[in-house]
């Protein structure tokens, strides 16, 4: 019996550091990023990956609960740790707390290198957008769909080349008219989850329960809209 982690893709380069600077040797099984825009199936996807682990008495689940999508997970062999964070955006900057902080001043969507990576993602949806309409008429779609945010946040978590990231970004705020920042991120989450330090920030599901919402939030406040609610149009 032992220790198995079921990770995101979108913060691949984020977990490997983790696992590097904490010196665990759990193996990880990655879930395919694009899965984030359909929540339902991301789900259904984790559930599959779980049901198909053997022997193991603990499953680390690096994500977060976005759009709801580990609701309803379970394990009839193991528990379940999960990080008490709205979604994988909060996972990086290192607390719920502090990213509701930073989506009250403005409003911000945030990009990591690999969220730029994921099949389907701000910059890939504009080059599309530009594809399929033009440069102009492809600015007005983007400014539409933007209408609630006023800056493009990068988060520098350490764990990749940064300066590259940031060329790509700051072309990319410019044309849409978004202020562009960057912000420190975090992998103190990350490395609490693999070293075993689960407290209140942590959701512990015994073998055999489902997750609910309430395992999932420390308290009752709004949660902020997901980066992903972007791409629900057709």
């Amino acid at each position: 019996m032992g220790t198995i982690i079921v990770a995101c893709q979108t913060i691949r380069d984020e977990v490997n550091l983790a696992i590097s600077e904490t010196g665990v040797n759990y193996p990880v099984l990655w879930i395919e990023s694009g899965l984030h825009n359909f929540p339902d199936r991301l789900g259904r996807k984790i559930q599959k990956v779980i049901e198909g682990i053997e022997n193991i008495e603990t499953i680390l689940l690096a994500f977060g609960n976005c759009g709801n999508s580990l609701l309803g997970i379970k394990s009839s062999q193991a528990q379940l740790i999960i990080p008490r964070v709205d979604d994988c955006i909060s996972l990086l900057l290192g607390s719920y707390e502090r990213r509701q902080n930073l989506h009250q001043e403005i409003g911000t969507y945030f990009l990591t290198k690999g969220w730029l990576e994921n099949e389907q993602n701000l910059l890939s949806e504009y080059e599309r957008c530009i594809s399929r309409y033009g440069q102009d008429k492809a600015l007005k779609v983007m400014k539409m769909m933007l209408n609630n945010y006023h800056r493009l946040m990068v988060i520098d978590t350490q764990a990749y080349q940064f300066e590259g990231v940031l060329t790509k970004t700051k072309n990319l705020a410019d044309a849409l008219g978004l202020n562009h920042e960057k912000i420190a991120g975090s992998l103190r989450l990350l490395k609490k989850l693999f070293l075993g330090q689960w407290d209140e920030e942590f959701a512990i599901i015994p073998c055999g329960e489902e997750v609910t919402l309430e395992h999932l939030i420390l308290n009752n406040d709004e949660l902020p809209n997901n980066n992903q609610a972007l791409f629900s149009y057709s």
